[in-house]
């Protein structure tokens, strides 16, 4: 968004000005300056000026206490609810500043009284990243009484997880504790959660309108006639052009990973590196046709979804998920069909087994182990989740490529229960699309993963495998932009010869000088195995001086384990190079944290 001289009332200066700071506010900062300047303009309508280019109207808003919307996130869903909800409160005449949790004291949180808080559940049961010192104090003995506080809590998971919103769950019921009110029942959102989400707010909405007012006042709703936003989102996904889909891995390797390039012409898809895009995949045609072979459905037969006619092919390919089992789901078909045997597989006292149950099995599973052969499709297809988007972080810089976007995926496929299996997205690029193909996109921001918006910060990169594709948007940005800061890449992978993904775009950006520094791993190439941590280790003392001079850390990839060893290795860094304790090299990298010097884009 600029600025121009001819549509504002703005000198050049000040337009120079103004779009210096606009460029380098994230959306929450934009969305409290705006509700901020409403504040203002309320105190003094004689300071408005009518301008042809804009919609001046009178509404009526009162003066109410302050909504305050915190919000945890690691893949920018929470984030991105809770600026679109302030927008509306915004827009309805309330007070309401939105924050991250890192930004956020959370001692002042017993200065408020009116609190939402739109919070994630990361992997098996955690707070996202930058949550995680709020929910330690909150969960702490230092937790004051909140005895004045509303508060509701929206929670975002994923049911396929044992842990399902586990840290919503565990907020909304420490805050009771606390002695705070609820304004509305928690809801806890799978990952469709578009639907719960907008009942959680409309309920919120309704509660926040008996807030005490005090005096209407006229203040100006100011809309811009010339704002161009995009038609295409989430909910109403861009069919994209496939222009390439080729392997990057070279022949005889253990790997296929495919390298996407989708035109988004004439879309107005803006994206920034850290982003992802969201891919709507469709189901593997051959295991629909098993399904309904199973069942012995007809085809062609219809049922209503959501007030639409779908046939039951197009809904088990388009609509349903049928590759994962989650416990909701089995908990639904149990008690539905009153099956014995689902039942007792959901006792506690079965719990491990009801885990690598659902880890290693899929719908067909399910339908032969249980007998549910003769199971109507309106009984059972809707107990099932919606298919939902498959994530991919950009590999590609808007600027360098606008009418543009690349991907790196790689291609899932694995034995279980006596199958193989494939992953539903990854093997479609891999088998089933070709270029001149569509496919149904939207982006998906994620402003908890950005380069630092002073590009001579030093960046430090860690991606081994597919993690490796927003490094090299980050890259072609920092070329096109041309940054001056100093940057360094890790990346690891089985073989040198055959899975060096990018690798002459890397030797190129080196000899330019866009990339200063870069170590490789790759495991397989030795007896004994080498990771991206081990690299890291070995620089131990250059990577702890780049910390020292400002340098910040972005990590990119599995969490389970590369993630959890990278973490490892950075704290024993700081530790070892810094001569600090090892509570105090957590201080240190916490720090980092919240200065936005340590990110992590990690699944």
């Amino acid at each position: 968004m600029q600025l121009q001289v001819r549509n504002s009332p703005f000198s050049e200066e000040q337009v120079q000005l103004l779009n210096q700071l606009l460029g380098k506010l994230t959306g929450t900062q934009r969305v409290w300056l705006s509700g901020y300047l409403t504040a203002e303009i309320a105190t003094d309508m004689s300071a408005i000026e009518q301008e042809p280019t804009h919609m001046l109207q009178e509404v009526q808003v009162t003066e109410t206490k302050e909504v305050t919307v915190l919000y945890g996130t690691q893949t920018g869903n929470a984030q991105s609810l809770a600026e679109n909800f302030t927008e509306q409160l915004l827009g309805n005449g309330l007070k309401v500043n939105a924050i991250c949790m890192n930004e956020f004291k959370a001692r002042d949180i017993k200065k408020l009284t009116h609190v939402l808080i739109i919070i994630s559940t990361h992997g098996e049961g955690d707070p996202p990243d930058n949550a995680i010192e709020f929910c330690e104090f909150i969960q702490s003995k230092r937790a004051p009484k909140l005895n004045d506080l509303h508060y509701s809590v929206l929670a975002l998971g994923d049911s396929s997880y044992e842990q399902f919103c586990l840290t919503g769950k565990q907020i909304d019921e420490r805050l009771e504790a606390l002695g705070a009110t609820r304004i509305a029942d928690r809801i806890d959102c799978d990952v469709d959660f578009d639907e719960d989400a907008e009942s959680w707010f409309t309920s919120i909405s309704s509660e926040l309108k008996e807030l005490t007012a005090i005096t209407p006042k006229n203040v100006a709703n100011t809309t811009s006639e010339n704002k161009v936003t995009s038609l295409y989102s989430r909910t109403n996904p861009f069919e994209a052009e496939v222009l390439e889909n080729i392997n990057l891995n070279g022949r005889g390797s253990n790997k296929e990973t495919r390298h996407i390039e989708l035109s988004i012409e004439d879309a107005n898809l803006k994206f920034e590196p850290g982003d992802s895009i969201g891919i709507y995949p469709e189901n593997d045609p051959h295991l629909v046709e098993q399904l309904m072979m199973s069942f012995g459905w007809e085809k062609d037969k219809e049922m209503t979804i959501k007030d639409h006619a779908w046939t039951i092919e197009n809904a088990l390919k388009h609509y349903y998920e049928i590759t994962r089992l989650t416990k909701p789901i089995l908990e639904k078909i149990a008690s539905t069909f009153q099956h014995e045997k689902l039942t007792t597989l959901l006792q506690e006292e079965h719990r491990n087994e009801l885990m690598e149950y659902i880890e290693n099995h899929d719908l067909l599973d399910l339908i032969e182990d249980f007998s549910l052969q003769h199971t109507s499709p309106h009984q059972l297809l809707p107990l099932l989740r919606k298919m939902p988007a498959r994530l991919y972080s950009v590999a590609s810089s808007y600027h360098a490529n606008p009418d543009e976007v690349h991907l790196t995926v790689g291609v899932v496929r694995y034995h279980a229960g006596g199958r193989e299996r494939n992953g539903v997205c990854s093997t479609q690029f891999s088998q089933r699309i070709e270029s001149g193909d569509k496919v149904k996109m939207y982006v998906h921001k994620n402003d908890q993963f950005r380069l630092p918006a002073d590009d001579q910060v030093p960046i430090i990169m860690i991606g081994p495998g597919t993690g490796i594709a927003p490094f090299r948007s980050f890259m072609e940005e920092r070329e096109e932009m041309g940054a001056k800061g100093r940057s360094w890449l890790f990346f690891g992978d089985q073989h040198y010869s055959t899975d060096f993904l990018y690798q002459i775009e890397w030797q190129r950006w080196i000899k330019q000088g866009v990339l200063t520094k870069m170590d490789v791993a790759f495991s397989r190439d030795q007896e004994e195995k080498v990771y991206v941590q081990h690299k890291m280790w070995e620089e131990k003392t250059m990577f702890y001086q780049w910390l020292e001079e400002g340098a910040a850390i972005y990590v990119c990839g599995d969490e389970k384990s590369m993630a959890k060893d990278v973490h490892e290795t950075i704290l024993r860094i700081i530790q070892e190079e810094g001569n600090k304790s090892e509570e105090e090299a957590t201080a240190y990298l916490k720090m980092m944290q919240q200065q936005k010097r340590y990110q992590r884009d990690v699944y």
